[in-house]
Parts: structure tokens; sequence; C-alpha cells
């Protein structure tokens, strides 16, 4: 009882402000009405066929927002749809930031200007290949909380969120003047759970922020329909070219006389480290999307412009049990790639919309081609183990978000008396870790091999042990997100025995400024600082296929991880992050580079799949 009174005190705090905001983000343009007559959805009285597309704005650096939706009109599409990632939102228990490159608003009100409408998927629960599925890690701090339910301590979080979300974007509902014409209530919720009071109480707190003003519509799997939907909703099926008539199908039989939406058409796919790069059939794609517009059906190409999973924000997949960390890169094999260029598919589907639609359609912009970058070396170091904070001290090890640490890596160091030989046991290793003994790299252990010890010898006297741990992104899917903390979650054991005694350093790596950089020399894990200049900014591919494992910097901006397993060998770099003069570029890698060397490539490098995972055997990718 005292939960659920502290949620309605969060509730009524929040609407004191909500009005005032969502008041002042309403458009000057005429409110509209839209909704669902009959089998088709209508917008002032008039049939209106949905032909969207996803992109996430926080995939696409801002300068090039408009140039991205202008290209979605471009394709013939009349809607863009995108998540809100929580996480990038609320990075720290009630501190929000909708600035800059996280000003959904601004994005929407960009779309209005370009003459697209918006379908806004607020969660809170995203999926989408994003880390924890767009939950906040701070809440895994809990050891009880149990995400993704009715659990009070997660409703009361979800529910403050949303209804700070609702200030900012509400007033942006098509009922009030704006582009937003549906609202995804949850994500896919059939294929998680089956809890109705949980999946309403959602609903509610979408309600509560404001979100009344725009279609509200949950969208699961063809089989999951029975599970993710409220009887007072509408509902769309998310599936794959190929199953779109039986999908359809099944829609209409679980809700007849209702409109047939596929609220993700998966046109294209998402990599894995250590799998190979996937690329689809456009042309089977194209034959797909004209039958669905033949017949009238409305669609959400999922993705049209997938973009990149910036910085350390990548999620990933548990199937059949193993962990399995998505790429940086989030081509998807799309309409438009991931620097924005127009591939096959979006000529394909350009085609088949205005053949169905027989509107006229803007015509295609034209981008410029990408730059190179000369070759130039990283003449300065910032060894790790010289650069560490503070430690804190915990008798056992710990997972980082008991620490207050969300994202990067961890180090636990302590102090082990010789001679003692045996296996070195870390439980649930979460994911990646290099183990050092007198800052002698022993071994590393990866959570994706399924490796959690590793034989270990200390000599006569005292020793110094060091484990070092990288979290590579944690499960998006599935109930296995509930329980992703990282780092080490619980015991390191030598030859059985316990160790304890720890010392250890967070490290986020969110702030680089303290680095003590040097003249290059051979060293552990380690920081790369270089400059470069340009006789021209452009979009460019980061070559890392000569590096190890770690993630890189460009003039203060992340541009993700890389891995020299593969499949992705570059990373993405915008043009409006660059200049002409003085660009620093910061290389992390978990080895020692003597010679580290960077350029820039005019192609990305996405399928140098170099060691594949021992359980894949011969097969292409979808």
């Amino acid at each position: 009882m005292r939960q659920k009174l502290r949620v309605i005190a969060v509730l009524l705090v929040a609407l004191g402000f909500a009005g005032v905001s969502s008041a002042a983000a309403t458009p000057k343009s005429q409110a509209h009405k839209f909704g669902i007559e009959g089998n088709h959805f209508v917008l002032d009285g008039k049939p209106l066929q949905i032909i969207s597309g996803e992109m996430h704005y926080l995939r696409v650096p801002r300068e090039y927002w408009r140039e991205r939706l202008k290209m979605a009109r471009a394709m013939g599409l009349n809607t863009v749809s995108t998540y809100v990632f929580w996480n990038m939102h609320e990075a720290q228990p009630g501190t929000y930031d909708f600035s800059g490159d996280r000003d959904l608003a601004a994005f929407i009100r960009m779309a209005q200007e370009e003459d697209l409408y918006v379908i806004l998927r607020p969660g809170p629960y995203a999926c989408a290949e994003w880390d924890l599925g767009g939950y906040p890690a701070w809440l895994l701090a809990d050891p009880d909380i149990v995400l993704r339910s009715n659990d009070e301590k997660f409703m009361e979080a979800a529910t403050r969120y949303l209804i700070r979300l609702g200030k900012e974007v509400a007033g942006l509902q098509i009922g009030r003047g704006g582009p937003i014409i549906a609202v995804q209530v949850e994500n896919e919720y059939g294929s998680f759970d089956k809890d109705k009071v949980y999946l309403r109480r959602i609903l509610d707190a979408l309600r509560t922020a404001g979100f009344a003003d725009a279609l509200l519509y949950t969208a699961d799997g063809p089989e999951e329909l029975p599970d993710g939907t409220l009887p007072d909703l509408p509902a769309v099926v998310n599936l794959g070219p190929g199953d779109a008539r039986e999908g359809a199908e099944i829609l209409q039989k679980f809700r007849p006389g209702a409109p047939v939406m596929f609220g993700e058409w998966w046109a294209g796919w998402f990599d894995h480290w250590g799998r190979p790069h996937h690329t689809t059939d456009g042309e089977k794609e194209a034959e797909e999307l004209d039958w669905i517009l033949e017949h009238g059906y409305s669609i959400n190409i999922y993705m049209f412009h997938g973009g990149t999973t910036w910085g350390f924000m990548n999620g990933a997949n548990n199937d059949g049990g193993g962990y399995w960390p998505d790429t940086s890169s989030y081509d998807y094999s799309a309409a438009l790639d991931e620097s924005g260029r127009p591939s096959k598919k979006y000529s394909l589907f350009r085609d088949i919309i205005a053949k169905r639609t027989g509107k006229k359609i803007p015509e295609v912009s034209v981008t410029p081609d990408p730059i190179e970058i000369p070759a130039f070396g990283l003449q300065q170091v910032a060894p790790l183990f010289a650069n560490l904070p503070q430690p804190v001290a915990s008798e056992k090890p710990r997972n980082m978000e008991s620490f207050g640490q969300s994202y990067g890596y961890i180090l636990y160091r302590t102090e082990i008396t010789g001679p003692a030989s045996g296996d070195l046991v870390i439980a649930d290793v979460r994911d990646y870790a290099q183990i050092y003994a007198n800052g002698k790299l022993v071994g590393t252990l990866d959570r994706r091999l399924s490796q959690d010890r590793l034989p270990l010898q200390i000599a006569q006297g005292r020793a110094q042990l060091d484990i070092l741990v990288e979290n590579t992104g944690r499960i998006n899917y599935s109930k296995a997100l509930r329980g992703e903390r990282k780092g080490i979650a619980k015991s390191v054991t030598l030859n059985g025995k316990e160790v304890t005694g720890w010392q250890v350093f967070t490290l986020p790596m969110g702030d680089l400024s303290n680095l003590r950089f040097q003249a290059q020399q051979d060293s552990g894990p380690a920081f790369y600082r270089g400059t470069f200049d340009l006789s021209q900014t452009g979009d460019t591919f980061l070559d890392l296929r000569n590096w190890s494992k770690g993630t890189v910097w460009v003039n203060g901006h992340q541009l993700g991880r890389f891995w020299d397993i593969g499949p992705q060998g570059t990373l993405y770099l915008p043009g409006p992050w660059l200049k002409k003069k003085g660009n620093e570029i910061i290389v992390f890698d978990l080895k020692p580079q003597t010679k580290p060397v960077m350029k820039g490539l005019k192609q990305p490098v996405l399928d140098d799949l170099r060691q594949p995972h021992p359980s894949l055997t011969k097969q292409s990718a979808n």
C-alpha cells in the first residue's frame, strides 16, 4: 500500500507541471482527428493508408535528421516511426536530458515540416537491439527489482519517466495540431508474458502522461496477439518478409473487420559480433511490399534507415541460451544504408510505393560521396593501469550497477599469497574479462564462448591479481534481461577457495579529460591519441581492422565498438562531427599497439568475419 501511495504522489507532482509544458509544446497548426472506421484508418474522416518507415533519432546525428526525413518522403513514405530509449533521457534517476541529439520534440516537429506523420513508440520497453531494451541500467542497482512487471519499484520509475516524456511531446499529437498519429503501448509484450494487469498499467501511465490525442495501439507477432493485446485497443502485427499473407489472415481472424497493419515489417536484419553479416533480398521484399499496398494494408518498414548504435548502447541476444552481443553498425540492410545513402532496395521500394499510391513523390536528393582520410599515427598513449580512479573496497566482487556504474569497463584487484595453483573460476562472466597476474596478461574469458575458468599459477610470495571486465552490451530481449547485471556478479575462486578483499575501479569512460598521455610506448590496455587535418570534411569509415577490441572517440563523439573477430571492420564517422583543422581521435584498445595507425575509407567494411563462433557451421547469412 505504501508503494502505491508513492506512485500516486509521483503522478500528482508530475501532473502539476505536465499541463504547462504540453501546452507550450503544442504547435500552432490545426488540430486533426485520426482514428479507425471499419477496416481502415481515417484522418478527419478520410481514409489514410499508413506507409511508414522506422528511423531512430538517437541513431542519426541531429545534423542529418532533416536530410533523412527528406529521403523518407522521397521514397514515398507518409509517416516515420521511432522508438524512444528511456536510458538516453534519464541516465541517472530523476535527471532528464532532451537536448541536442536527444531533442525528440525537435525531431517530431521537423518530421511535420517535411510533411510526415509520426508513430511514437515510447515503450518504456523498446527492444531494438539497444542495451537492456532501452531500460536505464541504474534500475538494476536494486537487487530485488523485477523489470517489465507489476513490481511497484519498477512501475514507479517507469510511470515517472513516461509522465516526463509527456511534458516533452504530448502536445505534438495529431489532436493538438502535431504530427503524432499513433502511440504504441509497451512493445511486443505477448512474446514476453501475458500479464494484462501490467499492460493496462502501462496504458494508464501513458494516458496520465497526456497521450490521449492520438491512436493508442499494441503490436505483437502473429502468434502472440492473444497475450500482448488489450480488447479496447487496436492491434497491429509484426513479422518478416514472406509472412505477410499468413500474418494478415491471423490478424483478421483475431480482430475481424479491423484495419490490417504491419507494425514492423523486417526489411533487413542486424548483426552480432562473431556471426555473419546480414543482407536481405530487396527484390523479394519489393514483391511483398507491392502485395501489401495493393490490398490497402498499412505498413511500417523496419528499418527504413538503421543508422548507428553509438557508444556503448548496443544490445545483445540470448538465442538458445547463448550470449550474442550486437555490432555498433545498425545498417540493417535497410533502404538507406548506415550513412544515409540509398541502397538498391530504396529505388525498388520507391517504385512500388509510387505505383500503388499514384502520387507524385519528391525527387531524391544527391548525397555527397564519403571521403578518404590518409593513414596517420597516434603518437600518444595513456596506459589504463596508470590512469585508474580511486578504488572502492569490497570484500567480495559485486556487479557494476551496485557501484552506480551503467556502461564501460570495471577492474577488480586483489592480492594472492603464493604458492597457489589451480583453476581461477569467475562465476558468470559479464561479459569479457582479461586476467592479469603481476601486470602480465594470463588469459581471457568470453561469455559468448561460455568460458568461466582458466588455470592459474602463483609463485611464492604476494602477487597482484587484476580482472578487467568489459560490459559488451545487455540482453535486450526475453526475461533474461531482468538479470543483466554486469562485471562480476557472483564469486571468484582459486582452486576451489573463494578470493576476497578486492579493490574495485569503476571505468565508465564517460569523461576522458583527466587522462595523462605520454609518448608512445608498449603498454597493456591503453588509450591512444592522435590528431589529423582535412582538406574537406565529409562522412568516412574509420578502418579498425588492425586493432583489437575497444572503442573510439572523435572530437568527443563516441562512435561505437570494434572487435577484431568481425564482421564489422569499420566505424561510421559522420561529416558534421569533423572539422578541417585539429581533429582529435582517442582509441581505447584492450591489447597493446606498437605502431597505432588510423585511416578513413570511402566504403564501410561490414562483412569481415574473422573468428566465427565455434557453434557456427558453414552457412550463409539470411
